[in-house]
Order: structure tokens, then C-alpha cells, then sequence
């Protein structure tokens, strides 16, 4: 870790990074100019300019939209994972989520400490308060990838003793993650204004509602591993309690609900396919009924982009049509009667194009794109009345077949777009997540969650695209032998699709070692044994449409078939283990600093 500190303090004892013109809607916070160290930090406009530069950590799409430490595409999501789903992954030389993180740690520590000598303490509370949250946040990220990692809570010179630190334990690094979120909540705002130009910075909800990811995460994670009951309780119970103060802020709304219209805006219009167009909101018409980002009430924290200064720059409407999730993905979607499709008597079975989609949660045909039963569109492809008719038709995709099975259509546009140009904005944190994490939390704590805490929570998410599915209850559960954390981790793996958080849910549950290497896991969604695959596997082939009659796949897959008949999406040997539980310390930091300690089996 020398090296990083070296690199920074050598930077920092000529410069002060930073100097921003002032912040426009968009919150575009790239530093633009220099300042000297001797003139800066003067005012508390300074600290505020400083503070711009910790927006550039949060992700995404250009750090989180493909493969990266989290990414949905190396769980039980895409493909198989490739080789860290498979287990097969090394140690690298050099880690550069280990060495971006300690340079932005150490740019939060750097402004604490000039506030600590700053006479008016009022008028930078909020910028203080947002370096604590982004230092919790990096240390966050670090506790995901590596576990314990050491703790630097100050600026270091070159001789300075912590550069050859030890690891810290993962309760020292969760209890100062805690801490700085906990520190930071009373001093941001409890709103900001959308005209607002700070509109995008970190508010108290945000704080609060990454607490309760925080606390959810590490809670869970001990108690699957028989951690200590008081302390995972602790967390649970604060998880709990951070969401709720979310929820009860009435601050936040589901998208396309009538709770949203109260807040700004007309989402219901889009009816129930406002759970598709969420996701490709810009203030160019991007939906038939030209609703724009203010109706968007859904997004806590995001990465802000619009269509004139700060476009993605990312081409993700190509890129996300070259994806397309698994069977198991497919088959966790609920029948309308609030059923899994081996319960279900409204499943129609797999031996046509449409027939497994029939009578489905109204969430899988707006995620991914249904082979030959719709015309699909992209930014290529785009819609020119967005009434479906004629001249839509013309430009579009077509009746989508594809020869893998199931393409998916999340973050890809329907409107006239040059590649990389699309400007919505990436969700850090959303309100949907808020409510599984409440509902989630309140179960976890004492293996039994109230009629009235899923109705405030997981029924808003599970009902928002299907008006007249039945509300997951104890009753309804109990009546249908449902198993209620099953369903809480069922709207986790459907709702918070491709958006990385999959991976992460089944290392804290301490089931990747059965989900990634069986593909059938204790969490199963739909895999009873006519749907058990030991494979990644896509559309269910041998038998169907897709293999006979006249609408057969031509030119015919090559993929070999599990015994079901199912296409094998990557037969790569499975060999996740416990020690991929957590990524492997960089051998240059090992080698950098003797005292850090390898994690176990690597």
C-alpha cells in the first residue's frame, strides 16, 4: 500500500486537487482546475468544491454496466459466470479496486482534517458529512472484495507506521462504516429540491438508506457463517430501522405508482410497463407518453447524466441486447396467482416460444425480450410514433428468435440514439431496494416478518406491475407451503436484475458454493427436479418449437443439451469454494506491506 500513499502525497504536496466550476443540474463533478494548497480552504465554498470530486466514486454505467467485482454476470445471472463464478480466478499482481479506493479513502481523510481547523463549523457541516459517507462507502466496497482490510483514518506521510499496518478485523471495518454513516445523517440535507443545483448530492435519506444496505449486508453475512447472534441482531435491527426512516420519510415513491404522482409528475400513465421504462428515463421522449426524469421519485442516490453535457458515453443499448439471463432467472418469475411455476396450475409449460410467458409476473416480459412474440426496438432500431403500429414496426428489431434463448432489455433505449449518447442516469441507490432491504431485515431478525410489514415493504415492489396478483402474506404463504424467505429472496433476484447486487446477495447468504456450482442452490426459483440443471442453462430446446415445426431455430444451436433438454450455456467445470468468497489480496500489496495478511485459501 506504500506505493498508493507515495504516489498521493508526492501530488498533494504541490497541488490541492479540485477547483470546480459551479455544479449545473446535471451534477457534472470532475475536477477542472488547480489550486494551491496555501490558498484553498478558505471559505467554506472550497470545501464544497472539494467535496465534488467523491461523486466521481459512485458507480455507473462506465465502471458498473459489464464485468466488474459485483457484476450480475458472475453469479447465477448471465452466462456462467465466467471464471469467477466458476471459482477459477488467481491472484492478480495488482488490484486497482484496492489502490482507487485507499486514494479516494485518503481525499476523504484529507478533508476532514482541513475542517477540523476551519473556524465556522455550520457552514461546512454538510461537506464534512459527505466525506464521512464516501469514505464509508469505499471501506463498504473494500469489506465486499476482501473482508477485513487495514484502516486509515488520517492522511500518511512516506514514514509514516500505518503504511505497514496489519489487516483490521471485519467488525473494526463495519463499525467505522457504521460510525461515519451515523456521523454523517444529521448533518445533510433532509431534501433537495429537483430545480435545486445541488439537486444529486448526498441527502440524510441516502445516508440512511445505504446504512440499511451496510448493516443488512454484514448482518446477514454473520448469521449464515454462526456469527455472534448479538452482534448480527444489532445489524439487522439498525438495517430495519435506517429503511424504515427511509419509508417513513414519504420523501421517495415507486415509479408509475399513485404515491410517485403525489410527489411531481404522472408515472401511472405508463401503466404497468413503467417498470421497463424506469430504467430508460431521459428528458428527450424516451416513453409513449413523454414522462421525463421529474416524475422519477424512485432514485435516492444516482449517477446523473442528461442529453447535452454529460452523455453515458457507453454503448449500453447494443451492449445489453448481447446478454440474456439464464433458465433459472426465467423460471423465479411468479404466475399471476402469486404461485412458482411448479405450483402454479396458470404455467403453460415450455413447448412454445410464448407458452412459458403466459400468465407471468408482468416484470419478466419488461426485462427481457420474449422470443417471437413482440417487436423489440433499440437505438437502432427505435420507435418513430410509439403506437407499436406500421411505422414502428418497420424500424424495429423485429420478432426477436434467439438461437442462446432469452435476450435481455433492460437499459436499452427505444428512441432515435447514436451509440454511447443515452442519457439516463444509473440508480446507486433506489427505493425498490429500500423496501426489500426493510422487509428482508425485519425476517432475518426473528424468522417471522407481519402481514403489515411486507404491505409497507416487498408488496409495493411485487405489486407495482401486477395489479391483481395476490399480496405475499403469512396466510397466502402458509395456505400455498411457500416459504416466506424464499419469496423475500425471489423479488431480490427478479426486481434488482442486472443491476449487481446478485453476486453480493448469495456470498452474504453463504449459498454461492450450491447456487453457482449445482445451479440449483437452497434459494431454488422453479428448480424442482423437471427443472434442475448442473449447468448454466438457456431455453428448453429438445421438443419444443424451438427444435421442431416450422418455426424450428435455423440455423439449430450447437450447444450441447442437459437431460432436460435445456441449451448449456457454459460447461466450464464449477469449482466455487469458500476462499472465493472473498477476492484475493493484490501480491503487490503483500509484497509492498509483509503485514498483510493473504485471505484464507488463496
Amino acid at each position: 500500500m506504500k506505493n498508493i500513499y507515495r504516489r498521493i502525497f508526492s501530488i498533494l504536496s504541490i497541488i490541492i486537487i479540485t477547483g470546480l466550476c459551479a455544479c449545473n443540474k446535471s451534477l457534472n463533478l470532475n475536477p477542472q482546475d488547480q489550486l494551491s494548497e496555501a490558498a484553498y480552504f478558505k471559505s467554506a465554498g472550497d470545501f464544497k468544491t472539494f467535496a465534488n470530486q467523491y461523486y466521481g466514486y459512485l458507480r455507473n454505467f462506465n465502471n458498473s454496466f459489464a464485468d466488474n467485482p459485483h457484476y450480475d454476470g458472475r453469479a447465477d445471472v448471465f452466462g456462467g459466470g465466467g471464471t469467477y463464478g466458476a471459482g477459477i480466478n488467481t491472484v492478480p499482481a495488482s488490484d486497482a479496486y484496492w489502490t482507487n479506493n485507499y486514494s479516494r479513502i485518503r481525499n476523504c481523510n484529507y478533508l476532514l482534517e482541513k475542517a477540523a481547523a476551519f473556524t465556522d463549523q455550520a457552514s461546512i457541516s454538510q461537506f464534512v458529512a459527505e466525506a464521512k459517507f464516501f469514505r464509508a462507502y469505499c471501506y463498504f466496497e473494500l469489506l465486499q472484495l476482501y473482508g477485513g482490510v487495514p484502516l486509515i483514518t488520517k492522511t500518511l506521510n512516506l514514514d509514516s507506521p500505518e503504511l505497514y499496518g496489519s489487516r483490521a478485523s471485519r467488525d473494526q471495518v463495519v463499525d467505522l462504516i457504521v460510525s461515519d454513516l451515523e456521523a454523517a445523517i444529521p448533518n445533510l440535507p433532509a431534501s433537495i429540491l429537483a430545480n435545486s443545483a445541488d439537486f444529486g448530492r448526498v441527502s440524510k435519506p441516502a445516508a440512511q438508506a445505504f446504512l440499511g444496505r451496510v448493516a443488512l449486508y454484514e448482518g446477514t453475512w454473520l448469521k449464515f457463517r454462526n456469527g455472534d447472534a448479538t452482534r448480527y441482531n444489532m445489524l439487522l435491527d439498525k438495517s430495519a430501522a435506517a429503511s424504515n426512516a427511509v419509508i417513513t420519510s414519504n420523501l421517495f415513491a415507486l415509479f408509475g405508482t399513485a404515491a410517485s404522482n403525489a410527489l411531481g409528475g404522472n408515472s401511472t400513465i405508463l401503466g404497468d410497463s413503467a417498470q421497463k421504462y424506469l430504467f430508460i428515463l431521459e428528458n428527450p421522449k424516451s416513453n409513449p407518453a413523454s414522462v421525463t426524469k421529474t416524475a422519477n421519485h424512485e432514485y435516492i442516490l444516482s449517477y446523473r447524466y442528461d442529453d447535452v453535457s454529460k452523455t453515458i458515453g457507453t454503448n449500453i443499448s447494443r451492449q445489453g441486447t448481447q446478454i440474456g439471463p439464464q433458465h433459472k432467472y426465467v423460471n423465479a418469475f411468479l404466475c399471476q396467482d402469486g404461485l412458482p411455476i411448479e405450483k402454479s396450475p396458470l404455467f403453460q409449460g415450455f413447448e412454445t416460444y410464448g407458452s412459458e410467458f403466459l400468465n407471468r409476473d408482468n416484470r419478466l416480459k419488461y426485462t427481457i425480450q420474449i422470443n417471437n412474440m413482440y417487436y423489440w426496438y433499440g437505438n437502432a432500431n427505435y420507435r418513430v410514433t410509439w403506437l407499436n403500429d406500421a411505422a414502428d414496426i418497420a424500424l424495429s428489431m423485429g420478432k426477436v428468435v434467439k438461437i442462446a434463448g432469452y435476450t435481455n432489455q433492460k437499459w436499452v433505449t427505444e428512441r432515435n440514439c447514436p451509440d454511447t449518447k443515452e442519457s439516463e442516469d444509473y440508480p446507486v441507490i433506489r427505493y425498490a431496494e429500500v423496501l426489500l432491504n426493510y422487509a428482508e431485515a425485519v425476517y432475518e431478525r426473528d424468522g417471522a416478518i407481519t402481514d403489515a410489514d411486507l404491505n409497507k415493504s416487498l408488496n409495493l415492489v411485487r405489486l407495482r406491475a401486477n395489479k391483481n396478483m395476490p399480496a405475499l402474506t403469512n396466510g397466502f404463504a402458509g395456505a400455498n407451503g411457500l416459504d416466506l424467505r424464499t419469496e423475500i429472496r425471489r423479488e431480490r433476484f427478479i426486481e434488482l436484475y442486472y443491476e449487481n447486487f446478485r453476486f453480493d446477495d448469495i456470498k452474504r447468504w453463504h449459498s454461492a458454493t450450491t447456487d453457482l456450482v449445482t445451479n440449483t442452490g437452497g434459494t431454488a426459483y422453479g428448480n424442482i427436479s423437471a427443472f434442475v440443471s448442473p449447468w448454466p442453462v438457456g431455453i428448453k430446446f429438445k421438443g419444443t418449437q424451438a427444435d421442431i415445426g416450422p418455426n424450428q431455430l435455423k440455423p439449430a444451436p450447437t450447444n450441447a443439451l442437459d437431460a432436460n433438454g435445456q441449451l448449456i450455456l457454459d460447461n466450464t467445470a464449477r469449482n466455487f469454494s469458500e476462499k472465493n468468497y472473498l477476492y484475493p489480496i493484490p501480491a503487490q500489496q503483500i509484497t509492498l506491506n509483509p503485514a498483510l495478511t493473504q485471505n484464507p485459501g488463496w
